[in-house]
């Protein structure tokens, strides 16, 4: 059936709509706290939604309909443990970032460690945010790309040049309000399309019922029994275990020490507020993960062929849409997808950019040069988030055809760090012996454990933060033994 008029029309109007909100703060924008932290005066709700919306991208929308469509609801087990990570942050992490001004996740490193240390860990949160999020704009292009027909690189252009528009003048406050109202509108363009999916399924919901109980497509739970491990099996991605453990140590990693949603964090007004907003965010991920999976279902109910008839998984949602939702409503959905998407762009470029100026930039120059002005500084911010856009791109065009399941290949990059970075925090916050040498050395042997699972190992990807995390704390411990000089208190 394709796209009509109406389609494009609505496509159209949310883009030039969402760019032209953005745009209203800019004038704002006066300091490095306004722009980076929003002048840390974000209510809590707000905050929880942008959030959900951080951590839900194209990928997300497209790839976990794919992954019911293959299999069933088991993925829900790691989204459980989303929640208990989120607890976790609240009553071990939070407190140490409302200690002091913080603008980034890693001057509490600094204060604690030294600064080393602090270069190493932002680093390391440039490289890997940097090449996850070059998988998940390429995942754009799907999208687009099915519905639009334009080619894959500038499917990519047009949703980096429009995000990077509001973002780059409306800093931090810009990237959360239009979240806000981005997070509606792919909701309820996902709502909208799982009743239309239903009314096109021959039989209706009963028919769904029997096609998806006959296979076993609602199953949540899976307890395998491993004869070498018993009640462990670390070879699959989506059991209970793997999804309460697993998914509690990757959350507890991406929500409190990954500058994208840290970011957020620090711009709530207060602790308690910045806590609200991310324990409510867990209860409106878990709503919205099972949404998406239910489409999956939903999907397969109607086609109920494989999905290798579709090339790839990530095609059949955005393929359904196009070749069979009514006009209007398919053009609604297509923009709720890039809603998504563009929430989740917006969100890498700020923090990015807080953290190379921040952690970098300001550091090195302010020890021979002399002190910036706050205009100078926002404009070198701004430029900063002009060049990761650009990297960003570049890093989108390259995953293209090279990678597979894009939600897994965009998690298990981002995993492939989160263990070694969340046992560094650890050892900062939970002990007193650690010192920076011995928290090096962990982080090294972290972070070598997670890359030979990621290449040579077969050890599901849902494991990886929580084994890198044991090692990078364990080393550590017992490495800062080695050396005499003092932790900072």
């Amino acid at each position: 059936m394709g796209l009509n008029r109406i389609d494009l029309l609505i496509i159209a109007a949310y883009l030039a709509g969402i760019t032209l909100f953005g745009l209203r703060f800019r004038k704002r924008q006066r300091t490095m706290r306004d722009y980076f932290l929003a002048d840390r005066n974000i209510p809590w709700w707000a905050i929880s939604l942008s959030i959900v919306a951080a951590e839900t991208s194209t990928l997300t929308i497209i790839s976990i309909p794919g992954l019911a469509y293959d299999s069933n609801f088991t993925f829900l087990q790691v989204v459980m443990g989303y929640v208990i990570g989120r607890v976790i942050i609240s009553f071990v992490l939070l407190p140490q970032y409302f200690r002091g001004e913080l603008y980034t996740a890693y001057q509490l490193i600094e204060r604690r460690f030294g600064p080393e240390l602090r270069t190493v860990t932002a680093g390391l949160f440039l490289l890997t945010r940097a090449a996850a999020e070059g998988v998940r704009v390429y995942a754009v292009s799907i999208v687009v790309s099915i519905a639009l027909g334009t080619g894959e690189i500038a499917s990519i252009a047009i949703i980096t040049l429009l995000t990077l528009i509001y973002t780059f003048e409306g800093g931090l406050a810009a990237v959360i309000w239009t979240d806000v109202v981005q997070t509606f509108i792919y909701v309820g363009g996902t709502l909208v399309g799982l009743v239309t999916i239903l009314h096109l399924v021959p039989g209706g919901w009963g028919s769904v019922q029997a096609i998806a109980g006959e296979l076993h497509k609602f199953q949540v739970f899976d307890v395998p029994v491993s004869a070498h491990w018993p009640f462990l099996n670390f070879a699959k991605p989506y059991t209970l275990w793997a999804g309460i453990i697993g998914g509690a140590f990757l959350t507890t990693a991406s929500h409190g020490t990954d500058q994208l949603i840290v970011q957020r964090l620090l711009a709530a007004r207060n602790q308690r507020q910045s806590a609200l907003a991310l324990l409510s965010s867990g209860l409106a991920v878990f709503f919205q993960f099972g949404l998406f999976l239910f489409v999956g279902v939903m999907l397969f109910a109607y086609y109920r062929v494989p999905s290798a008839a579709f090339g790839r998984a990530d095609r059949i949602y955005p393929t359904f849409i196009v070749s069979r939702m009514p006009h209007g409503i398919a053009g609604l959905l297509i923009a709720a997808i890039l809603a998504a998407a563009m929430s989740n762009l917006s969100a890498a470029l700020n923090s990015l950019s807080s953290s190379s100026i921040m952690d970098f930039y300001l550091r090195f120059r302010s020890g021979f040069r002399p002190e910036l002005s706050e205009a100078r500084r926002l404009r070198l911010a701004r430029l900063a988030t002009l060049g990761w856009a650009l990297v960003l791109f570049g890093l989108a065009v390259l995953a293209l055809h090279r990678v597979g399941r894009v939600v897994e290949v965009g998690l298990q990059i981002a995993s492939v760090a989160y263990g070694a970075l969340l046992g560094v925090f650890l050892l900062g916050v939970l002990t007193k012996r650690a010192n920076q040498s011995g928290a090096m050395v962990g982080m090294i042997c972290g972070l070598a454990m997670e890359l030979y699972l990621w290449g040579w190992s077969q050890v599901a990807f849902t494991w990886w933060v929580a084994i890198g995390t044991c090692v990078t704390f364990a080393v550590g411990y017992a490495a800062s033994g080695l050396w005499k000089v003092e932790s900072k208190a």
